[in-house]
């Protein structure tokens, strides 16, 4: 880090350079070139940590698609399967239908308000564990080290002139980063399709051509922003740095630097006194782990993904220098200052906007909970025909029609027995069925079915301009029913 300027005219001085470099058309960009970060590989608890996490999640999103769920012959077994052109979205035992979007709703305000729970404990570790972009830069970053070695190795590799043992090695690392992409964004088009038959489609040109284009684009837009963009996209396109902060504040635990213990630095020689002096001997060891290329020891950055990795390059230069591990450390700001001050650290986890987002939390859940266990086989609506709204028959009696929607959201067929409250004298009749039926319609196994029904009223009967009209529709064998509410017209009054 450079020193300030000694005099008020070495400041003007400087101040009248950046002045210039700015007003310089040749040194004005609109887009500031990306340099090249070699992070170096380090080992500790947080680092095993992102292992498992990375392991468990690339695992999960590789091989769900060809998990089975049993749910009758009628339907799909796939167990996460989002079914466009039948029009479900099926998640293990859950079922949902284009009319119960609200569940989809539902969880994605449990995702949101978990991150900000998440978020206002412990920082951004979503950033530093679970973002997609932090899982696969990682991964890619292990691939570059496996083809090309670790930091000092790379740094030199890129430095040198091509040669044949450059040529192969950056070939190969970026062939293994294409087919990782590749499987990334036909794994994607699993998920969509059952998995199995996908698979034989694809290979064969036979699957559809959706597949194929969003094969390309995952593929692509994985290579790009893992391989080649990496921290430029958390730093530049992603908005959660900037939103986290509304979400934490002085008391959240985040990777910290403390201060309060490592000044003032500098260098140390063995057999050295510590006295007067604080525990960072300024090795960088952080600055050459840490993925985002930013020095963590000048505070908070919204550049910092809270990745730890620091902490256990840290940590492991202080065990060879002797001194206690934690220099740098999952701390609050509030505590950094406390020991600055000679008072002890206090962590306050219950805090009133903790409080807000967990009792939110709960309220979500326990809404969405209670539909999906309430949530009926059936659903009824009914929809009066508005052109034209009635017509009056030579006898002077009045008809309207209606189109009676019946969901059926079992796996077997099912029969329903139809009954409609309404003035006395109604006469009905279900258009294209044999009046010796009755009311009772058939709907197929998860299916929507649509019948056309005529409600005729006869001239003494009509007591009012529009009456009152209750369908109902129960399972055959069940006593669970649904009902619709509408109107019939009559035009009296006219």
């Amino acid at each position: 880090m450079s020193s300030a300027p000694s005099s008020p005219q070495a400041a003007d001085g400087v101040r009248q350079h950046n002045v210039d470099a700015v007003n310089d058309p040749q040194k004005r960009k609109l887009y500031k070139k990306r340099e090249p970060i070699y992070p170096k590989l380090v080992h500790g608890k947080f680092r095993f940590a992102k292992w498992v996490f990375m392991i468990l999640a690339l695992g999960a999103y590789y091989f769900i698609p060809f998990l089975r769920w049993d749910r009758g012959a009628s339907a799909p077994d796939q167990a996460v399967l989002i079914d466009f052109e039948g029009r479900r979205f099926y998640f293990f035992f859950i079922e949902i239908w284009p009319q119960e979007i609200y569940y989809v709703s539902g969880l994605l305000i449990i995702a949101a308000l978990s991150l900000f729970l998440v978020s206002a404990l412990f920082g951004r570790v979503w950033c530093g564990y679970a973002c997609p972009q932090t899982v696969w830069t990682d991964l890619f970053i292990a691939v570059e080290r496996l083809f090309e070695g670790d930091r000092n190795k790379r740094i030199k590799l890129d430095r040198a002139k091509w040669s044949f043992d450059k040529a192969w090695r950056k070939t190969g690392k970026h062939a293994v980063w294409l087919l990782i992409a590749a499987a990334t964004g036909g794994a994607w088009i699993l998920y969509f399709h059952d998995a199995f038959d996908t698979i034989g489609n694809f290979f064969t040109g036979q699957a559809a051509m959706s597949s194929y284009l969003f094969f390309g684009i995952l593929t692509f837009t994985t290579y790009s922003l893992a391989g080649t963009m990496r921290e430029q996209v958390c730093t530049y396109m992603c908005p959660w740095p900037r939103i986290q902060a509304a979400m934490t504040d002085r008391d959240a635990l985040n990777v910290a630097y403390r201060v309060d213990r490592g000044e003032p630095r500098g260098p140390h020689k063995k057999n050295e006194s510590w006295e007067g002096r604080g525990d960072c001997i300024d090795c960088k060891a952080c600055v050459a782990a840490c993925p985002m290329g930013i020095d963590i020891r000048e505070g908070s950055q919204l550049e910092c993904i809270q990745c730890a990795l620091c902490i256990d390059a840290c940590d492991d230069i202080m065990k060879k220098v002797d001194r206690p591990t934690g220099l740098i450390a999952y701390d609050t700001d509030v505590n950094i200052d406390r020991r600055q001050q000679g008072e002890k650290p206090v962590y306050r986890f219950l805090r009133p906007r903790v409080l807000v987002y967990s009792f939110a939390l709960v309220i979500a859940a326990s809404i969405m909970l209670f539909g999906l266990t309430t949530r009926a086989t059936l659903d009824v609506n009914v929809t009066r025909d508005r052109n034209p709204n009635f017509v009056q028959l030579s006898d002077g009696s009045v008809r309207n029609g209606y189109t009676l929607k019946v969901i059926n959201r079992t796996h077997a067929d099912e029969t329903y027995a139809v009954s409609i409250d309404g003035p006395d004298g109604l006469e009905w009749r279900i258009l294209g069925q044999d009046a010796a039926r009755g009311l009772n319609v058939d709907v197929p196994a998860e299916a929507t079915q649509d019948f056309r029904i005529f409600l005729t009223l006869p001239e003494d009967a009509i007591t009012a301009a529009n009456l009152p009209i209750v369908f109902t529709v129960t399972p055959e064998g069940s006593t669970e029913s649904r009902t619709a509410d509408t109107v019939l017209l009559t035009g009296a009054g006219r």
